[in-house]
């Protein structure tokens, strides 16, 4: 799961889950403005691609597909 970082990794500009911001393979984050600046990832000089945006809450996720306490696993038939 992409885990959404709420600062820049550069500046430490807050940067909300709706708004846009650019990763790279190792989910290092940055603003709109450091990625401008950037050619690449300065922590692994990975390519930098703009983040997914979350527009929903947690609650309505969670409403919509409510994780599982027990996993189910299908058996292989023989």
């Amino acid at each position: 799961m992409l885990s959404m970082k709420s600062k820049c990794e550069l500046c430490a500009a807050p940067l909300d889950y709706a708004a846009e911001a650019f990763i790279c393979s190792y989910e290092c984050t940055y603003c709109t403005t450091c990625e401008a600046a950037l050619d690449a990832c300065p922590n692994c000089a990975g390519e930098l691609v703009p983040r997914p945006r979350r527009v929903t809450g947690l609650r309505e996720i969670a409403r919509r597909a409510p994780a599982r306490v027990v996993r189910r696993v299908r058996r292989a038939r023989s």
